[in-house]
């Protein structure tokens, strides 16, 4: 998804669009969520560390249960486990906010130019509540919730459509999970993460995210340094294309 500028042949352009996570990287609702699993896990008389479920936050609901227990586990319990998962973070919402930045840095990207697209796991319903919390949200042209696409995060169904909607040629994706990650790589995009998720810069780096800052506020402070960065990855992409 990289082009090139007609007057400086070889010099990469910049990115058009952006495709945002929502929960952890523009709402504070990672740890949340993984209270609410551990809660519905233990409902159902499973047991399951609550480091295991981290590990797990960002990738689709569908695919978790398996994911933090086994196969077995998600044909007995996977639907009443998910059920269970959304109760007990609707009883809790009112603890999540926007992270600090979150309305900063979407303002920075619709000053820059960007079309700004949100790609999120969650149901429409839950991507719609969460999103009410973030000023600023008119800078979003596009949202795609994990409801709307065929196959749920890692796989890039989702960073694809939401890319298509808006005709994106040279996108980037952010978000706080190796999961994030993964996701942006099979689209074929640059990923940046943050560290507002609670995983480390050395393993969103591992997964190949081409910067790392804090959250929201350094993305919008640094956003064109970090524009620079994509743009410089695109472009070593297709050289060694």
């Amino acid at each position: 998804m990289t082009t090139r500028t007609p007057d400086s042949p070889g010099r990469p352009e910049r990115p058009d669009s952006v495709v945002l996570d929502l929960d952890g990287t523009l709402v504070d609702s990672v740890y949340v969520h993984v209270g609410c699993w551990r809660a519905a896990f233990r409902d159902v008389g499973v047991d399951v560390a609550s480091h295991r479920l981290h590990r797990a936050i960002g990738m689709g609901g569908d695919r978790l249960v398996a994911e933090v227990t086994d196969d077995r586990v998600e044909r007995s319990v996977g639907d009443d486990v998910r059920a269970r998962h959304a109760h007990h973070f609707d009883a809790r919402f009112g603890e999540i906010v926007a992270l600090d930045g979150a309305e900063d840095l979407l303002e920075a990207l619709r000053t820059s130019g960007l079309r700004v697209v949100l790609a999120s796991s969650g149901e429409r319903e839950l991507t719609d509540r969460l999103l009410d919390l973030v000023p600023g949200t008119s800078a979003i042209r596009s949202t795609l919730a994990g409801d709307e696409a065929e196959s749920s995060k890692p796989a890039p169904d989702l960073l694809s459509v939401s890319l298509e909607r808006v005709d994106a040629t040279h996108a980037f994706a952010v978000g706080d999970t190796v999961w994030d990650a993964e996701s942006a790589h099979a689209a074929g995009v640059a990923f940046v993460g943050v560290l507002t998720g609670g995983v480390s810069a050395a393993e969103l780096r591992e997964a190949g995210a081409v910067e790392v800052v804090e959250g929201p506020r350094e993305l919008a402070e640094r956003l064109d340094e970090v524009l620079a960065a994509v743009a410089e990855e695109a472009a070593g992409a297709d050289r060694q294309g």
